[in-house]
């Protein structure tokens, strides 16, 4: 897609190597710092869809930056600076090996386990008869392990500290700023007229000090629905109004896609990524409550390698 980030291979000065994800790519800068580019790759299904999506990636930054910088005061993280609309320099940690997964209601893939019979979640015993969308009594923490490459996986908090992914001590903190980010994000979605439906957090080591680090709060990472509508449409049964990621899925489901061995990604036209652009510049506009402004696309690596390096070299 013309105007769509979707590979970089910068030589920043400083520059040691460069882990490309999924969606992101990490340069890391003489071993203490980690520029981040987020690309305008999206992925589903833990598989990184064939086209880019033009804006995704400012979307996205922008997006963690307010976040970020709204909740530092609950736990430090590892922004630095934004140079660049879709980069973020920061703090090198030492990356937990897990995600904090919180849902504040039964929906998307614990909702389709709950719909094939489980009842356990994470080590969680759910109790029969939660219909899809129901809000829990309180946030269930659901971690998973952090996969490099293919699936994350469910993993209950026992296990995490019988394998020795995270100590005791250190994963009762992860849980704590975890309840507190998520109380933080439900009241920001709130003044928004929106409900934080679940999310998940990365966590991250410095010099024995937890940071928290990666997006937060964003479409990707976060499923959000309208709170005017909710009431009325878990009564009628009906598909909730929501802002997030799951209309991509929604769309690839309904296409015959679901990451599965064999299942070939449906075509995405340069019309379909282009509605899903003015979904996500929507979904920005209402999550942070301003006009999104777009930075010019004509030559995105030259704009960002200039950015880059001229803070760099501040440093």
């Amino acid at each position: 897609m013309k105007n769509a980030l979707v590979k970089t291979d910068f030589n920043f000065p400083g520059q040691k190597n460069v882990y490309h994800g999924k969606v992101r790519d990490v340069y890391n800068i003489n071993g203490e710092l980690l520029v981040m580019v987020a690309s305008d790759r999206i992925s589903a299904f833990d598989v990184v869809l064939p086209e880019g999506i033009p804006y995704k990636g400012q979307v996205l930054n922008q997006i963690a930056e307010k976040f970020l910088d709204a909740t530092s005061d609950i736990v430090q993280n590892w922004k630095m600076a934004t140079p660049d609309p879709m980069i973020t320099v920061g703090v090198m940690c030492e990356p937990f090996k897990v995600e904090m997964v919180i849902r504040g209601y039964l929906t998307g893939s614990a909702w389709r386990a709950y719909q094939a019979g489980e009842r356990t979640l994470c080590g969680l015993a759910l109790p029969d008869g939660m219909t899809e969308n129901q809000k829990f009594p309180t946030p269930l923490i659901t971690p998973t392990t952090k996969a490099d490459q293919g699936h994350d996986e469910n993993i209950s908090r026992e296990e995490i500290i019988a394998q020795g992914l995270v100590c005791e001590a250190e994963y009762k903190m992860l849980e704590k700023y975890t309840l507190a980010l998520f109380a933080r994000g439900t009241e920001m979605a709130a003044e928004k007229g929106l409900i934080l439906v679940d999310t998940k957090y990365e966590f991250g080591k410095k010099e024995d000090e937890i940071y928290l680090i990666d997006e937060i709060h964003t479409p990707d990472s976060s499923r959000y629905f309208y709170a005017e509508s909710y009431q009325e449409l878990f009564e009628k049964g009906a598909e909730q109004r929501q802002l997030s990621k799951e209309f991509v899925r929604q769309w690839l489901i309904a296409n015959g896609f679901q990451g599965q061995e064999g299942q070939v990604v449906p075509e995405m036209t340069p019309e379909y990524c282009t509605s899903v652009s003015e979904r996500y510049i929507e979904l920005y506009e209402i999550i942070v409550g301003e006009k999104f402004v777009k930075a010019k696309t004509e030559d995105i690596l030259a704009r960002i390698e200039k950015n880059v390096t001229a803070y760099l070299q501040t440093k």
